[in-house]
């Protein structure tokens, strides 16, 4: 079983690429962020004619998550997340899938720092380690997965100095990461390249693809009642470089039955 990640930046814009990536790759369960359409906007019908029945949380023109799954229906537990009711961005989206409970997170961006945008960010994470700590509580197999927004440590970015004053680096930033892991998740792909230098974002400007300037802020979180049947995890690095490309490649792990 292989659930993946990916960033769109767009699903209307490129929805080729997508379909493209999902026909070559096969995930059982995909989660995609940065959708950036509203619920009516979302392309369904097309998820459908290869096999893939989807749940979505849009929003016009903004943000935006959603979970495919192969031949199967996602079972919604939560979009959203508590205790900001003002809060009307669409970050969150959780399901039951194949015996597995899947959240689909857009964390948000920080910047510029200091500043509201920061504060909001650390506020929600905040939010999301409280639902990760109901879902520990329900000791169900889960994987929390999406663009955390977060570069946790120096081995995760081409230049640690060059992006030293960027929200994803801040040491409030990595510290709320680091409660995550601290509460009993598991970080797949650091766990699998402890060395680092594995990216999952490369930035459309200063020709950072070309160059490999890139960092990782991907993440797949595995419970422990997940981590057990952790049988390898990647990125789609390719897809990076096609036409039309997101600025993000897709990332995935592969789970024991």
């Amino acid at each position: 079983m292989r659930v993946a990640s990916f960033n769109i930046n767009g699903i209307k814009a490129r929805l080729p690429r997508l379909l493209e990536w999902l026909e070559e790759t096969r995930p059982s369960v995909a989660c995609l962020q940065e959708i950036k359409t509203q619920d009516e906007g979302f392309p369904a019908s097309e998820f459908e004619k290869i096999g893939y029945r989807a749940i979505w949380h849009g929003q016009k023109g903004f943000n935006g998550v959603a979970i495919l799954a192969d031949g199967a229906d996602p079972v919604e537990v939560q979009r959203g997340l508590a205790g900001e009711p003002e809060d009307e961005h669409s970050r969150y989206i959780e399901a039951d899938v194949f015996g597995v409970r899947v959240a689909c997170i857009y964390l948000p961006n920080g910047n510029p720092q200091p500043g509201p945008k920061f504060d909001y960010k650390l506020r929600w994470m905040d939010r999301l380690r409280s639902r990760m700590r109901e879902i520990a509580a329900e000791e169900v197999p889960a994987v929390v997965i999406g663009d955390y927004n977060v570069v946790p440590n120096d081995c995760d970015v081409w230049s640690a100095a060059a992006m030293a004053p960027d929200a994803l680096m801040q040491p409030a930033s990595r510290d709320a990461y680091r409660r995550l892991l601290h509460d009993g998740w598991t970080d797949a792909l650091a766990m699998h390249n402890p060395q680092g230098g594995i990216w999952t974002f490369w930035d459309y400007q200063a020709g950072a693809w070309q160059r490999d300037h890139g960092f990782r802020i991907d993440h797949a979180l595995l419970s422990p009642e997940l981590a057990d049947r952790l049988a390898g995890c990647g990125v789609d690095k390719e897809y990076r470089g096609r036409e039309k490309a997101s600025d993000h490649a897709p990332v995935w792990v592969a789970l024991r039955e």
